[in-house]
């Protein structure tokens, strides 16, 4: 059948695709959370990373840059710039560990807390948009779900 084009319309059968794999899903939320995120904080000059670290110190106050750190997903030696930006902002200060003199521990300021207090309605319903579609009962189940895989792969 010379001059005949066969072409293939939209009503032929897809074929069937694998679903995205977890752990890009996971990235996606992620990269979009952190983008509204930094949009929330910008107002206040600074970053979705540094406010990440300052509700770390939030919920335990005192720490080291090591532990800091690790709790704030990011690396031992960008820390020190972090800590750095927040000191010079005034919302985080340092001060000596009474246990071990020469280990520095890092305190939310009132400053700080403010900072948070600001941004935590904003953040709250970036959260609730987050799960929108959800229902109470499914928003714990994905908050245990995430916190297992979390532990499980610490």
């Amino acid at each position: 059948m010379a001059g005949t084009q066969t072409s293939k319309t939209s009503s032929a059968p897809s074929p069937h695709r694998a679903p995205p794999s977890l752990l890009y899903m996971v990235k996606q939320v992620e990269l979009v959370v952190r983008s509204h995120l930094d949009e929330l904080v910008k107002p206040s000059g600074i970053t979705a990373l540094q406010y990440t670290a300052l509700t770390v110190l939030q919920r335990h106050d005192g720490l080291s840059a090591a532990q800091l750190a690790r709790t704030s997903f990011v690396t031992a030696q960008s820390i020190a710039d972090l800590v750095r930006s927040l000191e010079g902002r005034g919302l985080i200060r340092r001060e000596r560990n009474p246990h071990n003199r020469r280990e520095l521990l890092i305190l939310l300021t009132d400053d700080g807390r403010e900072l948070l207090h600001r941004h935590a309605g904003p953040v709250r319903e970036l959260e609730e948009r987050m799960v929108r579609e959800l229902t109470a009962a499914q928003t714990e189940q994905f908050r245990a779900a995430l916190s297992t895989a979390w532990h499980t792969l610490s």
